[in-house]
């Protein structure tokens, strides 16, 4: 599994990478415009992402608008929903109005922070990215 963090925060980036890293390759950006060009050089490179975490609340271009930019490039290439990159919102924001504007933006999951590992790998398993076995050994 390829994963990218996208966290502003080096306390919350450092945590996701830390539980990513155990599954495979884990890229972090810190910001949004990073995170854009990341995105892009992976999948220029044929080594496209297979999950992104993503904070929502980050200055100059927030998640949402990465959000938008990645599915907008997976809509004009065709990729069906099945084989796009899984996105995780990772945010502090726990209101309606932005879990909605997430999932309209086409996230495939919403974490609230702080990260709670187990709800993490569940996603992880449920996406396929991760098997049980593989979760539970790598957890320890």
């Amino acid at each position: 599994m390829k994963s990218l963090v996208v966290e502003d925060d080096y306390t919350s980036r450092l945590l996701l990478q830390t539980i990513l890293a155990r599954y495979g390759e884990c890229d972090v950006a810190d910001g949004g415009k990073e995170a854009v060009h990341a995105f892009f050089t992976a999948r220029a490179s044929g080594h496209a992402y297979d999950l992104i975490c993503l904070d929502i609340m980050m200055p100059i271009v927030d998640g949402h608008a990465v959000l938008r930019c990645i599915r907008d490039d997976e809509a004009e290439r065709g990729v069906l929903t099945h084989d796009a990159v899984k996105v995780i919102m990772t945010t502090a924001l726990d209101d309606i109005e932005t879990v909605f504007a997430s999932f309209h933006g086409l996230c495939d999951a919403y974490l609230v922070k702080p990260t709670d590992t187990a709800k993490l790998i569940a996603h992880l398993r449920a996406f396929g990215l991760i098997g049980e076995s593989e979760a539970a050994a790598r957890a320890k």
